[in-house]
This record gives C-alpha cells, sequence and structure tokens, in this order.
C-alpha cells in the first residue's frame, strides 16, 4: 500500500500523466503518441467520434460532453506536416476515455481509432492507459458497454449481464436515446 499521495503518483503517475510511444508494425517510420486530450484536441475528437456514430458503431458525442469530460481522454496522434493551432504537427488517430463512475467502478468510454490505423495495436494501447490510470486510482472494476466486445474479449475483459451495472444505468443510460432498449454489450475487467 503507497504510504502518500506523492508516493502513489512517483510510482505510476509517470506513465498516466507523460506521453508514451509505439511503432505501428508494417511501417516503423511511423510512431504514435499516446498522452492526455489538450483543448486544442476537442474539434478533432468530435469529428472523429461523428465518424463512428454516424456509421452506427458508436453513439454520438456533443461538443459539451467532449469539453465537460476532456480531462478523461487519452489521445493517440501520429506527427504529420500542417501548421494550425498549439496541435499543430499532429493527427489525431484515436481517442478513449476513462470516466469514474462510483467509488469501485469505472468505464472505458468513446473508444475510436481512425479506420486506416486500425488492427495496429493502438486500440488497445489506449485500452491499457486507461488500466493504469484506473490502478493509479485503486478502482479494480472497469467496464465497457460496446458494439465490438471481441475486441474487448481479447484485451482481457469478459462479457456481463447489464444489470450488473447499476450506477452507470442511473447515470448515463437513462439519458441515451436507446434507453431502455440497449444494443450494446457490457463488458467488465477486474484488476
Amino acid at each position: 500500500m503507497y504510504k502518500s499521495g506523492k508516493e502513489r503518483f512517483e510510482k505510476a503517475g509517470v506513465d498516466i500523466y507523460f506521453p508514451s510511444k509505439i511503432e505501428i508494425e508494417d511501417d516503423p517510420n511511423k510512431v504514435v503518441i499516446f498522452r492526455k486530450a489538450l483543448m486544442c484536441d476537442v474539434k478533432s475528437l468530435y469529428n472523429l467520434f461523428s465518424e463512428y456514430s454516424k456509421a452506427g458503431e458508436m453513439l454520438p458525442r456533443s461538443m459539451i460532453d467532449i469539453y465537460v469530460h476532456l480531462r478523461d481522454y487519452y489521445i493517440a496522434e501520429t506527427e504529420i506536416e500542417t501548421e494550425g493551432e498549439e496541435c499543430r504537427g499532429y493527427e489525431l488517430v484515436g481517442a478513449c476515455a476513462l470516466s469514474i463512475v462510483w467509488e469501485n467502478l469505472a468505464e472505458i468510454r468513446s473508444l475510436a481509432v481512425k479506420k486506416p490505423y486500425a488492427r495496429k495495436k493502438i486500440g488497445t494501447e489506449l485500452i491499457r492507459k486507461c488500466l493504469i490510470e484506473a490502478n493509479f486510482f485503486k478502482i479494480t472494476k472497469i467496464f465497457a458497454l460496446t458494439y465490438k466486445p471481441q475486441f474487448f474479449i481479447y484485451n482481457g475483459f469478459k462479457i456481463i449481464e447489464k444489470s450488473e451495472l447499476p450506477h452507470k444505468i442511473w447515470s448515463d443510460c437513462i439519458n441515451c436515446v436507446k434507453f431502455p432498449d440497449c444494443d450494446e454489450t457490457a463488458v467488465m475487467i477486474q484488476l
């Protein structure tokens, strides 16, 4: 057990809040950087999530929802030749959020990777970052509601009944357009 919050941060905080990177397997010159989201990422996040929601693969996220939960997001980006604001020179290629729901329960939300970057371990690394952060906060139950349960099973999650998530149902699901006829699959991992 950690003796203080400072000790907890020193042991786990580096991997949570500082960027990490991986090389793309079929293109070793292309590096994907993983970091916490910044204000300049909001429009790119909105565009990424809109692509998935229009295809029926994700529930829509409003700009206000992204702003309110910005601190929850991890970003995957690659360096490109562009000009612009603070985040210039980088293309957002994936994102994922860890949202704390209850005392010992968190949700992985809004996992999306741009189609050309799918199946290159980016989604797996985004989940890993969220699980490390959950562990940092001593949260041992992490769930997701997904249209792609096989991907989560590959990453160590198990399918569960939605009825095992009472706090989730009453906090977010009640406001969902698909409530009470949710067609997503609930998955969970215990750390």
